[in-house]
């Protein structure tokens, strides 16, 4: 009797298992809710955040691979922004590339990310941001912005450790700019140095951090 008793135990176990396991089976897993991430972390469609290049980087776009030679860091207010000036890396050290001039990467939070790659204007016409709207190369600007910011220098800019720049933007159609900017200091204003720029789209820049101390001015340039 003990024997059929505890044959008829195990035969109920066995059920019991057996309809957990049906059961767990049948049950859909609870999905883990995806870690909020930063669209321009180094494993993203980005390689690397344009908000932490500084002098001694290297940048690739669009197959070509450009050189952090310096940033100047700029404040007005309580806005900040960075522009990155670069050379591509077949370029002597005499200086900026001979068909395009100088070029500068600007990266700004306002509130979104924007990254543009600008170009030293080399036409033959005087442009001046004293007009609401500029036509360059059959193309119309609007000024959007126009201001005094302060500057820290890093690495090879051509400028001071610090000082002040006044600025005028001037917003395109699809991502286009036109960008004035003098130097101000003992000598007075300066000149005008224009340069006309384009947005560089998410996905198409990846950033190659250089082997000098972040943070260090003029680190590994």
């Amino acid at each position: 009797m003990g024997l059929v008793l505890a044959f008829v135990g195990l035969v109920a176990l066995a059920a019991v298992v057996a309809a957990f396991v049906a059961r767990s089976r049948a049950k859909p897993r609870a999905t883990a809710p995806r870690a909020p991430r930063d669209p321009f972390a180094a494993d993203g469609e980005t390689g690397g955040d344009p908000r932490t290049l500084k002098a001694g980087d290297m940048v690739e776009y669009l197959g070509e691979r450009l050189f952090v030679r310096g940033s100047l860091r700029l404040t007005e207010g309580g806005f900040s922004w960075s522009e990155h000036f670069v050379d591509p890396m077949n370029v002597d050290d005499g200086g900026a590339d001979a068909e395009s001039g100088h070029r500068w990467i600007s990266v700004e939070e306002d509130p979104d990310l924007e990254v543009m790659l600008w170009s030293e204007y080399r036409g033959e016409a005087e442009l001046l941001p004293n007009q609401k709207t500029l036509t360059v190369d059959g193309i119309t600007y609007h000024r959007s912005e126009h201001g005094t910011a302060n500057y820290r220098s890093e690495g090879t800019t051509g400028l001071g450790a610090t000082g002040r720049v006044e600025y005028a933007d001037f917003d395109g159609p699809g991502g286009r700019g036109l960008a004035f900017e003098r130097f101000l200091g003992a000598q007075g204003r300066g000149r005008w140095e224009v340069s006309l720029g384009e947005r560089v789209p998410r996905g198409t820049l990846t950033i190659y951090p250089g082997s000098g101390p972040e943070g260090h001015p003029g680190g590994g340039a």
